[in-house]
């Protein structure tokens, strides 16, 4: 960010970090770090990157997003 407190400047983690947050972080009383930690790789891990669909990507989930690439360039 080149200015302190614009989310503007940096919208993308911005969006990012507010799904995060209403998606899985509100409303849940973790008991450690780990625990919390566990949650947020398997959030990012096992839903957003395979399963979310995001319109920026043409609501593909960004594996299927990357596939369609790959394939792309192989043919």
């Amino acid at each position: 960010m080149s200015r302190k407190g614009d989310c503007w400047d940096n919208a993308v983690a911005e969006s990012f970090f507010g799904t995060l947050k209403s998606e899985t972080v509100f409303g849940e009383r973790f008991e450690t770090r780990v625990q919390a930690k566990r949650n947020l790789i398997d959030y990012i891990e096992m839903f957003y990157n395979s399963q979310r669909r995001h319109s920026y990507l043409g609501y593909l989930t960004p594996m299927e997003f990357e596939i369609k690439l790959v394939l792309q360039k192989v043919a």
